[in-house]
């Protein structure tokens, strides 16, 4: 730029509007107008300035001029009048650059755009904010919902085990064996219910309290005959039961009933120091 405005201010672009250049320095001068705009604009200014200047000085002729030019061509002025214009030399023009008004045209439209882009940018903002805080609502409805149903299907349960407890209360036929939490799980609890006539045993899902097993154990119930320990099955957490009560394999007689936590399948020992509820008939 600072070269530019050294070239501008030699006075080259001066001698140009007054013919004073070259061929070969016009042809350069013309090529720098056509390269930059700022050198077309002083152009422009040059021509201007000088065209205000020779009209602002212009000098009119004498009123014998005319006589005296007519005598030399031999002309009658009393005759013949010629009245002959005084033609001022033509200024060269540049063909300035029209586009330069399109370019600031096309700025302001871009300088619109960005500003709707930014406001589109801001609106949209605002929007997913209100549909994120909408969905996170959904979605805690939903939670909730799920909450809702779970604590009623939870009460439909627990309700339905303990009709069942009733009505085996009630019943003389039943037995209920209550087995309480050991030394290694004091807060385990679980009830059983022994039938004396056709010797079948059930396990209440809803009075039962142990603690979770993982993927790879399960729950194993025992039953204590004459010293001994007999297996009764395998039954899994309260969240794998489909009924309150579950049937368990027949025992002629018990003195006792036992769960313990065992590999998948159950195991034929009980493994004692995985005990968890314990309880006499």
């Amino acid at each position: 730029m600072e070269n530019l405005k050294a070239y501008i201010e030699s006075g080259v672009l001066e001698l140009y509007v007054l013919g004073d250049l070259s061929p070969e320095e016009a042809a350069q001068v013309e090529e720098m107008a056509a390269l930059h705009p700022e050198v077309r604009t002083e152009l422009a200014s040059i021509e201007e300035a000088m065209e205000q200047y020779a009209i602002q000085n212009a000098v009119d002729p004498s009123a014998n001029v005319e006589t005296k030019l007519l005598d030399v061509l031999g002309l009658n002025p009393e005759e013949e009048k010629i009245k002959i214009p005084v033609a001022a030399e033509e200024p060269k023009i540049i063909q300035l650059d029209t586009n330069n008004s399109k370019i600031k045209t096309l700025r302001y439209a871009l300088v619109a755009c960005v500003a709707l882009l930014v406001v589109s940018i801001a609106a949209l903002f605002v929007t997913y904010n209100k549909l994120t805080a909408a969905h996170n609502e959904i979605v805690s409805l939903n939670i909730d919902k799920q909450k809702f149903a779970s604590n009623a299907s939870k009460m439909e349960f627990e309700n339905a085990g303990l009709e069942n407890m009733i009505a085996m209360h009630d019943s003389k036929e039943w037995a209920t064996i209550k087995l309480q939490g050991v030394k290694t799980s004091p807060s385990s609890k679980m009830m059983v219910y022994w039938n004396k006539e056709n010797k079948s045993v059930l396990i209440n899902y809803a009075a039962m309290d142990l603690p979770k097993t993982d993927e790879s154990h399960e729950y194993q119930l025992w039953a204590l005959v004459n010293g001994k320990p007999v297996s009764l099955g395998v039954f899994g957490s309260d969240d794998r039961a489909k009924e309150a009560l579950v049937k368990m394999q027949t025992i002629e007689e018990a003195q006792a009933f036992a769960v313990t936590i065992e590999p998948m399948g159950g195991s034929i020992n009980p493994t004692m120091e995985k005990m968890l509820v314990m309880g006499g008939v």
